[in-house]
């Protein structure tokens, strides 16, 4: 068994990772494609960065969701109530297996694309807002209360309702270290809004996804029914992931184009880029570096390692999408590539269910801006600008422009 010093100090560390995240997948991919890391919590982690062995382990069954099959004391997540748990992020087959099924009859295509206008008018309604100032912050302004938007009208969540929805998000998606009751009181309204909310929607139906989800069956009948924490779980679910992950895809892939002018100019010339931009942008500078945590059910051999079962598994997406075994000139940003198959949405029994969400939103986010604002550059040095403090989440947490 091979198991790599985690305190080699010829290797990039945790903290190199938060700092300079791509310099540091390229040298581990190199020099340690499979290395055994300590992170900010003080419990060991296992990280893998090459491409081949990323996409083959997300789809392998011996890696595990569920925290069952942690060691003891080998992982300490977030706490959340059994009513926010059980998700899709925490199950593996038959559980996941039945719920993911009853959220795709839930989830399709028409219904995403029914959303269509809505976005649209959101983004456009937003632009109208600050197009007039000449200069914004574009993450507090505009990609932050864009996806909030668009997931409450799927969910059906009324306008009244939105600022407490906007205000326990944030709080849960840029945590005071100072004060953790903050968090903890978010938490602890998303749970009383949901169950209120799905009541509502169990009484009074709706044209929404959340009426959607009450109403699924399969055909199993009762026994495939989705419980009352099921339920409430899934709704924060595409709450948290559809609000985090589209905040940060459209401030790093607006910063993107900013840092190349040439590709800007290539996508104002030509809006048909567009869907390619989109997946560009994604595997360039995606919004999540790291695929969910997994634990292996048995020992795992990956290359020359063999990974112990039980420990903690994580998967480098930033890394894997610029590995150059994969995709030629990785560093490069180009909107007209055709080698692309990122891995920034998954891959495997868990990819992205709000995938075909979160492409049409990127897009349309994109296209506004591009269309609208004329002369859209940083409004200061680029080396002030600041990153979330955080392995999970790569996003900015300001992106202050003019136009």
């Amino acid at each position: 068994m091979t198991i790599p010093l985690h305190d080699d100090p010829a290797l990039p560390g945790v903290a190199d990772l938060l700092q300079d995240p791509h310099t540091a997948w390229a040298d581990l991919r190199e020099a340690a494609p499979v290395r055994r890391l300590t992170g900010p919590d003080g419990l060991p982690f296992w990280l893998v960065t090459r491409y081949r062995d990323v996409r083959a382990l997300l789809a392998d069954p011996r890696l595990s969701l569920d925290r069952s099959h942690a060691l003891p004391g080998n992982y300490r997540g977030f706490s959340l109530p059994p009513a926010l748990d059980a998700n899709l992020l925490n199950m593996d087959p038959p559980d996941h297996t039945r719920i993911r099924r009853l959220v795709s009859q839930a989830f399709t295509p028409r219904r995403v694309e029914r959303l269509r206008e809505g976005v649209r008018r959101t983004a456009e309604d937003l632009v109208d807002a600050i197009e007039p100032l000449g200069r914004t912050d574009l993450i507090a302004s505009y990609a932050g209360p864009f996806p909030i938007a668009v997931i409450c009208d799927l969910l059906g969540v009324s306008a009244e309702d939105r600022r407490d929805f906007r205000g326990w998000t944030d709080a849960l998606v840029t945590p005071d270290p100072a004060r953790p009751e903050l968090a903890r009181a978010a938490v602890a309204g998303l749970v009383g809004y949901f169950t209120d909310l799905i009541a509502r929607k169990r009484r009074d139906g709706g044209d929404d996804l959340l009426s959607a989800l009450v109403a699924a069956r399969d055909e199993d009948g009762d026994r495939g029914r989705l419980s009352e924490e099921e339920l409430t779980s899934l709704a924060f679910l595409i709450l948290f992931a559809g609000y985090e992950n589209t905040v940060h895809l459209i401030g790093n892939g607006v910063l993107a184009l900013l840092d190349h002018p040439e590709q800007l100019a290539a996508l104002r010339r030509d809006p048909a880029l567009l869907p390619a931009a989109v997946e560009e942008l994604a595997r360039f500078d995606g919004p999540a570096p790291l695929a969910i945590r997994r634990f292996p059910t048995e020992d795992v051999r990956i290359g020359d390692t063999v990974v112990p079962a039980g420990e903690t598994v994580l998967l480098a997406l930033g890394s894997a999408n610029r590995d150059p075994d994969h995709v030629d000139r990785p560093d490069e940003l180009d909107l007209h590539r055709t080698d692309n198959g990122h891995l920034a949405l998954g891959h495997g029994i868990h990819y992205c269910l709000g995938a075909p969400l979160a492409r049409m939103e990127t897009a349309i986010a994109l296209d506004t801006l591009v269309r609208r604002l004329p002369g859209l550059a940083l409004d200061v040095p680029r080396k002030d600008l600041r990153w979330r403090p955080s392995m999970r989440a790569r996003g900015l947490l300001a992106l202050p422009v003019r136009y």
